[in-house]
């Protein structure tokens, strides 16, 4: 059986409660593949890219049919901006109908007009929001030409700079740096394993580490970045004095060099044919 998140960011988590540790999150319009009943209102879960968890019921939209039929519609994806606001009708005066973070997933009705893209909720209402917010859903690479597909990648991971850290987030209300570096993939067009290692069937290989390039990821004991180029890096860290998603770099002369990183990468890997 299949269900829809329908809350703007759903937790998953290691036991049926609240009161634990989030093991992942699940973003508003995604589906999910129903595995079991945990005990009653908790049930265990796998998210389209494989990862597993316990979700409650009231963060879901319980309907096989409706779930398939929006997992064939869904066509937009909240893209340029860290939240989206769905209105009720077409102007800023409208009631706020639900408010969805980056990645979330909507289907649009029709063609934009005046700056407007009427949408589809998961739940069946309609409601308006900026045109300009939304991107195309992906569920292929958003380039075929690596250079574009690098930048891409690069350009995503950024967009969540200033995001505090949050242990199992993925949204621009706390994200790791797993959530981070696979939620930039996600965006264009590809599912990487959700947590910092490499696991064998998902499309990150091992590379030499002097041989990366921007797009690629670093790998650190229980740690991943995205490697930007000239020796600089995006991640999302707890490290005091940064708490979140920053910029550090491997040139001891810089200001945003982070000694321990430097000195302890384990691998790197790529998504490209090196």
């Amino acid at each position: 059986m299949k269900a829809i998140v329908n809350v703007p960011v759903c937790p998953l988590y290691q036991k049926p409660t609240r009161e634990c540790s989030v093991v992942d999150e699940v973003l508003y319009g995604m589906v999910v593949e129903i595995l079991d009943e945990v005990i009653p209102g908790w049930l265990r879960v796998r998210t389209h890219y494989r990862y597993e968890g316990i979700a409650c019921t009231d963060d879901l939209l319980l309907d096989e049919k409706t779930a398939e039929n929006w997992d064939n519609q869904v066509n937009q994806v909240v893209l340029h901006k860290n939240f989206c606001d769905v209105l009720q009708e077409p102007k800023v005066q409208g009631w706020i109908m639900q408010t969805l973070p980056l990645g979330s997933r909507l289907i649009a009705l029709g063609a934009p007009e005046k700056g407007w893209q009427q949408v589809q909720l998961a739940d069946g209402r309609r409601g308006y929001t900026m045109s300009g917010i939304l991107g195309a859903y992906r569920t292929a690479p958003v380039s075929a030409e690596e250079g574009a597909l690098r930048r891409a990648l690069t350009e995503a991971v950024l967009s969540y700079r200033g995001t505090h850290y949050r242990w199992g987030g993925k949204s621009p209300m706390g994200i790791d740096c797993s959530g981070l570096c696979s939620m930039a993939y996600m965006l264009c067009g590809i599912q990487i394993y959700r947590d910092a290692k490499i696991v064998e069937g998902f499309p990150i290989h091992e590379i030499p580490t002097d041989r990366i390039q921007p797009g690629d990821l670093l790998f650190f004991p229980g740690h991943v970045a995205m490697y930007l180029g000239q020796g600089r890096y995006c991640h999302s860290t707890a490290k005091a004095g940064s708490d979140g998603v920053v910029i550090n770099s491997f040139n001891p002369d810089d200001p945003d060099y982070r000694e321990d990183l430097h000195h302890s990468m384990i691998m790197a890997g790529s998504y490209f044919i090196q």
